[in-house]
């Protein structure tokens, strides 16, 4: 392979955006075959050792991020005798790097299309399928005829099914004419003209989760086009076509996959989860109420005036 600057490949293979790799090298956290990078250093990623905060990044450890338009009759699996085409014999082998494999996030039905997001990164792809992420997925569907009355309130008040009530993450719309001219253009095969199309989104996984729905209020989906996953949309991508995900869609579908340097300084925070506690800091609750690692007040003899309370 051609030799690349340093933060393109650390880029490239999903560590951080450039200016993100930019700052990593500028930290020391980088090293090329066991010295230190520099920024804009050139590297051919084949033959360098290439180390992150001592984890190696190059061929067969490069992750790899990867949007796909799924056709229909195209199975989501890496693998299926029974199937004529899997999803992976449609993702040119020029946006995954040489040794690497991917694997499909999720999948669609056989008989569903739109985006399909793969990666070799399991930590996010964990972070996209979880629920406790909240990671919505948008969805584009066609009906034979418009919903009556009675079937709309029915769906949105929600579905029984064995697992539970389906129910939309936010409320479910008919889609616009713009929406509608927009994804036939992108579908393969066109769709059929008289449709009715709506948009629904799913916080939901369950199996068949729409056509389950609305086949319970005798209105059949025609035409079921995953149109979003959180942050990522299917866009202008063709039916079959797939492309690389941007530096900035992998972050925020999935937070960074480096994490920043820790902060230090006198007022040390510590991170838990997504809140961040301040330790030892005087006057604050911490020190206030003697958590470990702070250093609680000297006893004073109660003054006149107003007691000290919680901070606004």
């Amino acid at each position: 392979m051609p030799e690349e600057r340093i933060q393109k490949v650390l880029a490239e293979a999903g560590v951080a955006s450039r200016r993100a790799s930019e700052a990593l090298v500028a930290a020391g956290r980088v090293r090329i075959d066991g010295k230190p990078a520099t920024i804009g250093q050139k590297v051919d990623p084949v033959t360098a050792s290439i180390e992150v905060d001592g984890q190696p990044v190059g061929v067969g450890t490069a992750r790899a991020y990867v949007a796909l338009h799924k056709p229909v009759d195209v199975t989501s699996t890496t693998r299926d005798r029974h199937a004529e085409t899997t999803v992976l014999e449609l993702v040119p082998t020029a946006l995954v790097p040489d040794g690497t494999r991917i694997y499909p996030v999720g999948r669609l039905d056989q008989d569903s299309e739109g985006l399909l997001l793969l990666t070799n990164d399991g930590d996010w792809a964990d972070r996209v399928l979880h629920p406790r992420f909240g990671v919505l997925r948008e969805y584009a569907l066609a009906l034979a005829a418009p919903l009556r009355p009675e079937q709309s309130k029915a769906l949105s008040a929600g579905i029984q099914l064995e697992e539970g009530i389906a129910r939309f993450a936010t409320p479910f719309r008919s889609a616009t004419r713009a929406e509608t001219t927009a994804l036939t253009a992108v579908l393969d095969p066109q769709p059929e003209s008289g449709l009715a199309w709506y948009r629904a989104v799913l916080g939901q996984g369950w199996k068949r989760q729409l056509r389950r729905m609305f086949g319970a209020v005798d209105a059949p989906i025609l035409r079921l086009v995953r149109v979003r996953i959180g942050p990522i949309e299917l866009g202008k991508l063709r039916s079959g076509q797939a492309r690389r995900l941007t530096a900035n869609e992998i972050s925020r579908v999935g937070g960074d996959v480096v994490p920043p340097p820790e902060r230090t300084g006198r007022y040390r925070s510590r991170t838990a989860g997504n809140a961040r506690v301040t330790a030892g800091r005087p006057g604050s609750r911490g020190a206030q109420k003697g958590r470990p690692g702070t250093t609680p007040k000297p006893a004073a003899k109660p003054k006149p005036g107003p007691k000290l309370g919680r901070h606004p």
